[in-house]
C-alpha cells in the first residue's frame, strides 16, 4: 500500500442547480427572478463567511432558473470579493466550446481571476434539440468538445478540426483569462469511463454523490487516477471534488426534521421530470439514507465533519461542495446552513485535512 501526500489545501463551498419548486409546506413558488436573486445573495453570504467556492448549474427547463451559469456568475462576481466561481455543471455536449471559453475568460477578467469550468454531459436532454444537436452523438460530442476546450485553454491561436463543429485555422481566441489557464473539471455521476476521460485529459474530477455509500465511489477515483498517471499527470494535477446534498443544523434530529419535507418533495419532482410515477419518500427510508454510511451530508456540524473526514481518508479529495437549496428549502434555512458550514465545519476540515495522507 502506497501513501500519497496530496499537499492540496482543502476547499469548502456551496453549489446550486437553481431548481424552482413549490414550497411543500407553504404552497408558494418563487419566481425565476426571485430564485436568481436568492442565489446571488447566497453567494454573497458564502463569500463574506470565508467559504472558498460557489457553483451554479445549467438547465434548459422552466422548472429551473439558470440556463447560463456564466451570466449569473458574472453578477455574483460583482457582489463578491474572494470566492471562486464555477459552473456545476456546464452541459458541454450542447455548448460551443469557443463561446463557452470566451464567456468564462470574460468572467475571469470581471472577477479578477476567480473563474472555473466544471463540464458534464447533463442529466436532461432538452438542450439537444434546442441547440440543434443529435442525441445519438451524446458521448462523441462531449469528447470532441472537451478536447477542443482544452486546446482553447492552452493558447491564443488555435488550429483544430473535428466531426461535429467547423474547423479552426489559426483562429484568435479572445479574450484571454486573467489566470494563465482556466481550471477545468469534468463532472461525473457513476460512470468509470467518464472518470477515465477526466484522467486522460488531466482535468479535475467532480463527483456528484447523490446517494449510496462512501465506498461506492472508490472505483471512479481509482479509474481517474490510473488514467491520469498513465497520461503523465501527477497527484498535484489530479484534483478531486466531492459534491452532494446536505443540510446542517444543531443536531441530527433537527436537520432531518427540517430537511425531510423538502428533500422528499425534490425527489418526487425529479422522478416526475423523468416521466416516472412517484410517491413521497417514506420518512424511515430518508433516515436510512442519512445515516453514517450514506454520502448525504445531513446532521450537526460534528456529524458532517466526521463524514467529510472519513471520505478524505478514502479519496484524498481537495474540495467539498454542498447543495442544500433543493425542493423549495426557504432561503433563511439555506443561509443558516451556509453559516454553520463556514463557522463550525470549515475551520476543522481545513485543520484536519492538512494533517491527513491518502493511502492507496
Amino acid at each position: 500500500m502506497n501513501t500519497i501526500q496530496t499537499n492540496q489545501p482543502f476547499e469548502i463551498g456551496i453549489y446550486t442547480l437553481a431548481d424552482i419548486a413549490k414550497n411543500p409546506i407553504t404552497g408558494k413558488t418563487i419566481s425565476a427572478g426571485g430564485r436568481i436573486h436568492e442565489i446571488i445573495e447566497a453567494a454573497k453570504l458564502a463569500d463574506e463567511a470565508g467559504l472558498d467556492v460557489f457553483g451554479v448549474g445549467e438547465h434548459h427547463r422552466l422548472d429551473y432558473a439558470v440556463s447560463s451559469p456564466q451570466m449569473v456568475l458574472s453578477a455574483i462576481a460583482q457582489a463578491t470579493n474572494n470566492i471562486k466561481l464555477t459552473s456545476t455543471t456546464t452541459v458541454l455536449n450542447t455548448t460551443d466550446p469557443v463561446r463557452l471559453f470566451e464567456d468564462f475568460a470574460t468572467l475571469d477578467l470581471i472577477s479578477g481571476g476567480r473563474a472555473e469550468i466544471t463540464a458534464g454531459r447533463g442529466a436532461f436532454v432538452e438542450s439537444f434539440p434546442l441547440f440543434g444537436y443529435d442525441f445519438n452523438d451524446y458521448d462523441a460530442l462531449f469528447e470532441e468538445h472537451l478536447q477542443l476546450l482544452m486546446e482553447l485553454n492552452k493558447r491564443e491561436r488555435v488550429t483544430w478540426s473535428g466531426k461535429h463543429r467547423s474547423a479552426l485555422n489559426n483562429a484568435e481566441i479572445a479574450p484571454r483569462p486573467e489566470q494563465a489557464q482556466l481550471p477545468i473539471s469534468v463532472g461525473v455521476g457513476g460512470t468509470p469511463s467518464s472518470a477515465r476521460r477526466a484522467g486522460r485529459y488531466g482535468t479535475g474530477l467532480a463527483i456528484a454523490m447523490i446517494g449510496g455509500t462512501h465506498e461506492r465511489f472508490l472505483p471512479l477515483i481509482d479509474a481517474y487516477r490510473e488514467a491520469g498517471y498513465h497520461a503523465g499527470f501527477t497527484d498535484g494535477q489530479l484534483k478531486i471534488t466531492v459534491t452532494g446534498h446536505g443540510y446542517i443544523a444543531n443536531s441530527m434530529e433537527q436537520a432531518r426534521d427540517e430537511f425531510y419535507p423538502y428533500y422528499a418533495h425534490y425527489l418526487k419532482l425529479i422522478q416526475e421530470q423523468r416521466g416516472m410515477r412517484s410517491g413521497i419518500l417514506p420518512r424511515e427510508v430518508f433516515e436510512q439514507m442519512t445515516g453514517p454510511e450514506s454520502v448525504m451530508f445531513i446532521g450537526s456540524p460534528q456529524e458532517v465533519i466526521e463524514k467529510v473526514l472519513y471520505q478524505h481518508e478514502l479519496y484524498g479529495h481537495s474540495r467539498f461542495m454542498l447543495q442544500t437549496d433543493i425542493g423549495g428549502v426557504p432561503f433563511k434555512n439555506v443561509a443558516e446552513t451556509i453559516e454553520l458550514l463556514a463557522t463550525e465545519v470549515a475551520p476543522i476540515l481545513r485543520r484536519e485535512t492538512s494533517k491527513q495522507k491518502l493511502k492507496v
